[in-house]
């Protein structure tokens, strides 16, 4: 039966207005789509917001949606009618049918998985869970995949009523990308678990602070070729290893070079120097000027991406000369043998400089065509990196020998090909409770990508700033995201200490001995029931149909 609606008429340009409005949270709510045969197409939705009322016509949408032409029905409504609103009517996700079943089921054990069917009910009056995850299900088993108009129409009843106040309210709180990697983090717990009768035994806990003093040092460097100025705290003791790497620890977007101060004094006092600096264009010093001006698009100036991976360049360059002059730093900065730890934005910064491409080209299409407002934080800010003129860039820095990338921003940047450049060893840190740089796409699926040797450190439960140091303040993204730090998420910073250690000395003489701190067991001796955490060098075959389920 074919669906239509009665559109009740209004010229009220508020309630235009009210009406656009709703249609986006809705497809931001409902833009993974769930499509159903059409015999059990609804006939009429009716949307509520307080006591205004108003009645669309699916068909003339679905119309729209495929050719951008408007019915003399909506013709009246044509600025509500936008390519854009068209443009999130078509939003789809693909997803195997075979994997429809366990994706609602772990969906639904999630307790964000719940709280969606809950707010869904509340926003469909009359709904019931098992009418919702039927229509999921089914849903999911269509070959073109989800979409908004697909859901109206699939519901089965003759009208949906929708409760405009809480669609807003869901559109706010949910995001798809999210939702995929939380619903995925219960998988990752079982399928990444090592299975084993004999508890994980060392003879010493590389997490514990080691028992050399350390010394700090603040400079700052004057890059005048680039007119930067970039400060830098060194970490080092008395006893530092000259065999083992020189660490340099990148910040994120707005941070600066104390986010990670514990990780720093941790390693030195194991007899590793390490440099923290601080990026000038978009450190928090940057990010406060350009909003105080007003002016958005100094935020993150696409030459950033190309300036982050010089700084370390140029920050080499010098702690190459400052290592020949006489004084307490002399002999213990090895510039040759170097290993990056970056987060988030620092987290690019790292896999650039161990040799991974940007992709400038595909960084572009997706911007132009497939980012909107329901994207990650994360996504907004690699289509920064549009404007640059380059099709492809290469930042690969070869005294950098390995990288450890916590949370990073990856999506576009690197393009389908640009990790797999990477021959050196790598590891990622990925948070399946990340909203900002959603586990799917910024980290899990790159991974895949990887050449070298390689590890993913998976945190089921944590969040985009759980590794920071937790006197280190956690800025604006906290108030409208909720972190998880302090104790709750020490667990997880006490395996960062003992794998970034583990991992750095495998460019050293006691790698072998380093190196069972880089295995499941290890991780899961950490583990807690609220904060799984899962080491591997690999994705078993199960869990790579998943890596689909991101939007397109």
């Amino acid at each position: 039966m074919a669906a239509s609606l009665q559109f009740q008429s209004s010229n009220n340009p508020c309630k235009r207005s009210r009406l656009q409005g709703l249609l986006f949270s809705l497809s931001l709510v409902l833009g993974w789509g769930w499509a159903i045969p059409a015999t059990l197409a609804a006939e009429t939705v009716t949307i509520r917001f307080g006591p205004f009322q108003q009645s669309v016509a699916i068909a003339d949408i679905e119309k729209f949606a495929k050719t951008g032409t408007l019915s003399k029905t909506l013709q009246a409504y044509e600025s509500l009618f936008t390519p854009e609103v068209k443009e999130l009517l078509n939003r789809r996700v693909q997803v195997d049918p075979k994997f429809a079943d366990k994706f609602v089921d772990e969906l639904v054990l999630l307790p964000q998985g719940k709280q969606i069917l809950t707010s869904l009910e509340t926003a469909i009056p009359g709904s019931t869970t098992e009418t919702l995850q039927a229509t999921i299900n089914i849903g999911l088993r269509q070959v073109n995949g989800l979409s908004v108009v697909s859901f109206l129409k699939a519901y089965p009843t003759d009208n949906i009523n929708l409760d405009a106040t809480q669609i807003l309210q869901i559109a706010t709180e949910f995001n798809p990308n999210n939702l995929q990697s939380q619903a995925l983090g219960s998988l990752l717990a079982r399928d990444l678990t090592v299975t084993t009768n004999t508890p994980f035994r060392s003879s010493f806990a590389p997490a514990t602070t080691g028992q050399q003093a350390v010394q700090q040092q603040t400079l700052t460097l004057q890059d005048k070729q680039r007119q930067r100025s970039i400060p830098v705290d060194i970490y080092w003791s008395q006893k530092t290893d000259t065999t083992a790497p020189l660490v340099v620890i990148s910040h994120g977007f707005g941070a600066n070079r104390r986010f990670a101060s514990y990780l720093a004094r941790h390693l030195a006092s194991h007899g590793i120097s390490v440099v923290s600096l601080e990026h000038p264009g978009s450190n928090s010093v940057a990010i406060t000027n350009a909003s105080n001006q007003g002016d958005l698009a100094k935020l993150l100036p696409a030459s950033e991406f190309i300036d982050r991976p010089k700084d370390v360049s140029f920050l080499l360059n010098e702690l190459a000369i400052l290592n020949t002059q006489p004084g307490q730093l002399q002999g213990k900065l090895n510039t040759e043998k170097v290993t990056v730890i970056g987060h988030s934005l620092g987290g690019y910064t790292a896999l650039a400089l161990v040799g991974g491409e940007i992709n400038v080209e595909e960084v572009r299409q997706f911007c132009k065509n497939s980012l909107n407002f329901a994207e990650p934080l994360g996504d907004w800010l690699q289509c920064a990196a549009a404007s640059l003129k380059e099709k492809k860039i290469q930042l690969r820095d070869e005294r950098v020998k390995s990288a450890i990338a916590l949370n990073p921003v990856t999506g576009k940047l690197f393009g389908k090909q640009g990790l797999s450049r990477i021959t050196q060893p790598v590891l990622i840190l990925t948070a399946t409770e990340d909203a900002l740089t959603p586990a799917i796409t910024h980290q899990i699926r790159p991974f895949t990508q990887l050449r070298g040797n390689k590890y993913l450190l998976t945190a089921i439960g944590a969040t985009h700033l759980s590794i920071l140091d937790p006197t280190y303040p956690a800025g604006e993204a906290s108030r409208i995201i909720r972190e998880k730090r302090g104790e709750e998420t020490q667990p997880l910073r006490q395996l960062i200490r003992g794998v970034s250690l583990a991992f750095v000395k495998q460019l050293t003489p006691e790698a072998k001995t380093y190196q069972p701190f880089l295995t499941a067991a290890y991780a899961q001796s950490l583990s807690t029931p609220e904060l799984p955490l899962r080491l591997n060098a690999d994705l078993p075959t199960n869990i790579k149909p998943w890596l689909d389920l991101a939007v397109k």
